[in-house]
């Protein structure tokens, strides 16, 4: 299972939360030999279920969607069935996302049928199982919202992300597919449920991101907008939220679990700030606050400091602490030295990384981080 990246308190704007999905796509039907008849019935309606469009998914611009059924159980003219579904987004997503499901049917007249699809027990849902699904599309953005989120607010969802793509890429210069979607349910509760977290945990910040991070396919990146959160924010915050969040989407492939959290984190608020006028007092106001007061920290933020559902103050020092260390290293280094930081950190050693592209260790890079925390913030 890949490692979290936690979600931020709103002013820093959030992380990326990595969810893992166990599921695949629909297989072949078994073969004759001492196969139960009616459950080869049972499979086919399945395998013809995955190719009707429902109403809650009426809109969604599926490229595919199949079930591989794993089990059938029957009782009569019932039965139910776990299956793993995958499915892909045209034009969005490379590889599939999966959800574990559980299907009931019914043995009618024409046959067996299709009476209701949800998640499995203790998998997540998917967005439609939370009720209707409105869709906006933008030029790089696919938006899905959930029922209490009115077309308006989803075009611009879509036109802010639109935005955020381009910026994210003038700040990475790996490749990526340079294209987002972007979840926004309708509620917090909502919310919640879709990445199986309590409503606490997401109270308070703008988005979330979730995929799999290192090489490779990358099933289904997605922002995931708390409507309550995003929409207690202004222009620039909405602006800012989005870019961070979107670059961590650009950034995916090169993110690993040896990744810097304050690198990871750091990177992403760069990025959302890279073209932004906002000086570093206005953008690290709890960080000013603690070096103001003589509590400069000693070290680089570490993976705990960025930790959520705890004391927001400290959340905020962490993420503002990371913006500040890769502010310093492209304005020191360069902006190309912060990209091959980025790049080289998820495949060697840190200090290693270090060396190769700016010259200094760990600890070098913390003391030239601490002076210009005072410089700027004291």
């Amino acid at each position: 299972m890949f490692r979290l990246r936690r979600p931020s308190p709103v002013r820093p704007l959030g992380p990326v939360v990595l969810l893992w999905a166990l599921l695949a796509g629909c297989g072949p039907l078994p073969g004759a030999g001492g196969a139960d008849p009616a459950e080869q019935d049972v499979r086919r309606a399945v395998a013809e279920w995955s190719r009707e469009t429902p109403e809650p998914l009426t809109g969604i611009p599926f490229a595919d969607r199949t079930y591989e059924v794993a089990s059938v159980r029957r009782d009569g003219e019932r039965a139910r069935v776990r299956a793993r579904l995958r499915y892909r987004l045209a034009g969005y997503d490379t590889a599939p996302e999966e959800s574990a499901r559980e299907l009931d049917l019914l043995r009618e007249a024409g046959g067996w049928r299709v009476g209701a699809d949800r998640p499995a027990p203790g998998a997540l849902p998917q967005l439609w199982d939370l009720g209707p699904v409105a869709v906006a599309t933008g030029s790089r953005s696919l938006v899905l919202g959930a029922s209490g989120q009115d077309a308006g607010t989803l075009r611009e969802i879509a036109a802010e992300a639109d935005r955020a793509v381009p910026a994210a890429s003038e700040a990475w210069p790996g490749a990526w597919a340079g294209r987002v979607v972007v979840l926004v349910p309708g509620s917090l509760d909502a919310m919640a449920r879709l990445l199986g977290r309590p409503a606490d945990t997401y109270r308070g910040l703008g988005a979330v991101t979730t995929g799999r991070v290192g090489a490779g396919p990358a099933p289904a990146d997605r922002v995931v907008v708390n409507p309550e959160g995003y929409a207690a924010l202004g222009a620039q915050g909405r602006r800012i939220i989005l870019t961070h969040e979107v670059t961590h989407v650009a950034t995916r492939a090169a993110t690993t679990a040896t990744t810097p959290a304050w690198l990871s984190e750091g990177f992403a608020d760069w990025a959302a700030y890279r073209e932004a006028s906002t000086t570093p007092a206005q953008a690290a106001p709890a960080l000013a606050r603690a070096v103001r007061s003589g509590a400069l920290p000693g070290a680089l933020p570490r993976p705990e400091d960025f930790a959520f559902g705890g004391d927001p103050e400290a959340a905020s020092r962490a993420y503002e602490g990371a913006w500040l260390a890769c502010r310093l290293i492209a304005a020191k280094w360069g902006e190309e030295a912060l990209a091959e930081l980025y790049g080289r950190a998820g495949r060697e050693p840190l200090e290693t990384a270090l060396r190769e592209t700016l010259g200094v260790d760990a600890a070098g890079l913390a003391e030239a981080w601490r002076e210009s925390l005072r410089e700027e913030l004291g």
